[in-house]
């Protein structure tokens, strides 16, 4: 039993060791300006020979340092908020572990065919994680993931048998090559794993999984694997797309406004990084990769940290996950509170912290993007909204009175999970500022008026505030505005209420039919049926009607 449990020392260390590597390597590749290609012959028959390609750029490499990096953090965290004596914590070590290798399997191959076995083995893993509970809701949330990560695979089984054509799989010598339906096809399935609109629905369900899992899931792998498949497929002809940047902007928008009126902790940490994801598409997409790369590693960080400091909440509240009952957790709980707070001000782009240098870039290097002027407003818009729900979540759960059960004993007893906290927080405060002396990203020399130059901060600043208000003000919203945030905007929900607004009035059915079924085979049958009767009683009517239409019919062809 005693070496059973040191597995999670063991395997944290070794993934430890493992990014320092992979960091090194980074470093070096990126200095000496060259990439490495490692060939792995697996079969050799007749002229056929089928061989396994590894691909090491720095790009890869440091993508690689983040997953192992957080992997371990995770790994160690995991040691006590799965329980020490449990005999399934050692079933989920290694579904985590088998995670962080399909991530690993997808980052570091040039192959389409090697990518779809990683991305299907995160898309298989992760459905094993969310229903790790086996609760009935964890069913449900496994089988919408599944579901929808499915739909993108069939964009990348498309494209698999159309690159045949070109004479490989390996995609980096043929990107100037492919036609432009093949990119759309990976677009296609990158939005479903990035979840953006209209796939978006899976995001928050996902958070029914152990929350050292949504901290992986949500920072570095399964939701990033769709942005960096696309960072990697870039194509300046093809994606500098302004449909695809509003989408983005959009998923922002839509997904700050739901974390606005959400009291579940957990959901509002991944509707905050649903709208870091359309930050990211919408960055890509008009054309800044390096910027997209940077903010991905960047958000990868700080994201990990809240979570992991929203399961140590979530684990001496026992269990509970809304925030209306947590309250002065700063006194109870001062390391932890000190460092969600680092993590939430790099959420909204705080001067000097890891979120601000790749924000600040990307919202300073889109004014010079040609865009017009209600995108500009949307784009700052969504960086206010950041701030409202963050400093609301903040407000709710460190500074407003304790409003949970008197018996509860906060105290931060909690000593590995205080290590990986700490050292996430570090890099949360240092990591945007070495990426950036470390890449040289900050070459680039941009003049702006002095208002526009402080709208970024203004916004952040304004947002913070009017978070603060929310929490104090008792507005009288009706219900039904809940109900459309609560369901992201029925993306994934049947609700009576559009219902209520559309079909009431107007069709004689039974209360309980959904939107859905109008549209669906019910609807059409109805329809059907009612058009049949029409057409049967008409006929069965006077000979002086069907004269009269008849005539009327003339006279429309005359």
């Amino acid at each position: 039993m005693l070496i059973k449990m040191n597995l999670y020392n063991m395997w944290s260390l070794c993934l430890f060791l493992m990014s320092v590597m992979f960091l090194g390597l980074s470093l070096m590749l990126n200095i000496l300006d060259m990439s490495m290609l490692l060939e792995w012959n697996l079969i050799d028959l007749n002229s056929v020979s089928l061989v396994y390609i590894v691909y090491m750029d720095w790009i890869s490499c440091i993508f690689c340092f983040v997953v192992l990096f957080i992997s371990s953090m995770v790994v160690i965290y995991s040691k006590i908020y799965m329980g020490e004596y449990n005999y399934s914590s050692i079933r989920f070590l290694f579904l985590v572990l088998m995670f962080v290798l399909s991530m690993l399997l997808m980052v570091l191959s040039p192959n389409l065919v090697s990518i779809l076995l990683g991305w299907d083995g995160l898309g298989l893993i992760s459905y094993c994680l969310v229903i790790y509970y086996s609760s009935m809701s964890s069913y449900l949330a496994g089988m919408i993931t599944c579901l929808v990560n499915r739909l993108g695979d069939i964009g990348l089984l498309i494209s698999i048998s159309w690159m045949l054509s070109y004479g490989s799989w390996n995609f980096m010598f043929y990107l100037f090559y492919f036609s432009e339906n093949l990119f759309y096809l990976l677009i296609l399935s990158s939005f479903t794993k990035s979840a953006q609109i209209p796939f978006s629905m899976w995001l928050p369900a996902a958070m029914a999984a152990p929350t050292p899992v949504s901290s992986l899931v949500h920072s570095s792998t399964l939701v990033t694997a769709g942005v960096y498949l696309l960072i990697r497929f870039f194509n300046y002809l093809v994606f500098v797309n302004w449909f695809l940047v509003f989408v983005g902007v959009l998923t922002m928008i839509m997904s700050s406004i739901c974390a606005s009126y959400e009291y579940d902790l957990k959901s509002i940490i991944a509707l905050s990084t649903l709208s870091q994801l359309g930050l990211m598409m919408s960055c890509l997409f008009m054309g800044m990769v390096d910027f997209c790369f940077f903010h991905l590693l960047s958000h990868a960080m700080f994201k990990s940290l809240l979570f992991l400091c929203s399961g140590i909440m979530i684990h001496l509240m026992v269990g509970s996950q809304d925030i209306r009952c947590m309250g002065s957790i700063c006194f109870s709980m001062p390391i932890t509170c000190s460092c969600f707070n680092i993590s939430i001000m790099a959420l909204c782009g705080f001067p000097f912290l890891s979120g601000f240098y790749s924000k600040d870039l990307i919202v300073e290097s889109s004014s010079y993007s040609g865009c017009n002027m209600i995108f500009m407003l949307l784009f700052y818009l969504s960086l206010g909204l950041s701030s409202i729900y963050s400093i609301r979540l903040l407000y709710y759960s460190g500074f407003s009175s304790f409003k949970g059960l008197p018996y509860l004993n906060l105290k931060e007893n909690i000593s590995l999970m205080k290590y990986s906290v700490v050292i996430l927080s570090l890099l949360s405060l240092t990591f945007g500022c070495m990426y950036m002396w470390l890449v040289n990203l900050d070459m680039k020399f941009m003049v702006f008026p002095l208002y526009l130059k402080t709208l970024t901060f203004f916004m952040m600043l304004i947002g913070m505030y009017l978070g603060y208000e929310l929490m104090n003000i008792n507005l009288n919203i009706p219900m039904d505005f809940y109900y459309l945030n609560g369901s992201m905007w029925f993306m994934y929900s049947y609700s009576n209420l559009v219902f209520e607004l559309s079909y009431k009035n107007s069709i004689n059915l039974s209360y309980e039919m959904n939107w859905g079924e109008f549209y669906g085979g019910l609807g059409l049958s109805f329809y059907t049926l009612k058009i049949s009767n029409f057409i049967q009683g008409y006929s069965f009517g006077s000979v002086k009607g069907f004269f009269l239409s008849m005539i009327i019919w003339l006279l429309f062809l005359v």
